[in-house]
């Protein structure tokens, strides 16, 4: 069943469009990698924050200035992976490595989303003073840091 899908995606219309073509596989390669630069550029500084740099300057800083970077980052690069994906999905779906990546990738935004959900990232969005952040949020900045480095490791 498995192979089946991955041949009915490679025979799609779109991934032989892709194959063929002269412009796009490069257009979206490229903009796979400008989606995990905008997506680890904007996660390593919130990150840093969360471990102690900037004492000075509020989260909320960080997260009105470049987690919209890093949130549109990972929906350009989660868009453009599955186009590239398609282009040779048995070979890639045939990788340990894909799908270590695929579940880092997968960790990295449920830590993020559970970091941004909790009553910690909230109190410390709220506080003007630029406190040092709770444990909960160094533990998950250093977890969403290690991931993010880890996928990107993995290509």
């Amino acid at each position: 069943m498995f192979e089946g899908l991955l041949e009915s995606i490679d025979a799609s219309a779109l991934a032989v469009h892709l194959r063929h073509s002269t412009w796009l596989y490069p257009l979206v390669n490229a903009a796979h990698i400008l989606g995990i630069a905008l997506l680890v550029g904007g996660i390593a500084p919130v990150d840093a924050k969360l471990l102690g740099l900037w004492r000075a300057v509020p989260l909320a800083f960080f997260a009105r200035t470049v987690l919209p970077f890093a949130f549109g980052g990972a929906v350009l690069a989660i868009v453009a992976g599955a186009l590239l994906f398609i282009v040779q999905p048995a070979d890639y779906a045939a990788l340990p490595v894909f799908w270590l990546k695929i579940a880092l990738v997968l960790a990295g935004l449920a830590n993020a989303l559970l970091l941004h959900r909790s009553r910690a990232w909230h109190a410390q969005l709220a506080r003007a003073d630029a406190a040092p952040p709770p444990a909960r949020l160094r533990i998950g900045g250093a977890l969403s840091l290690l991931i993010w480095l880890a996928v990107l490791l993995l290509g």
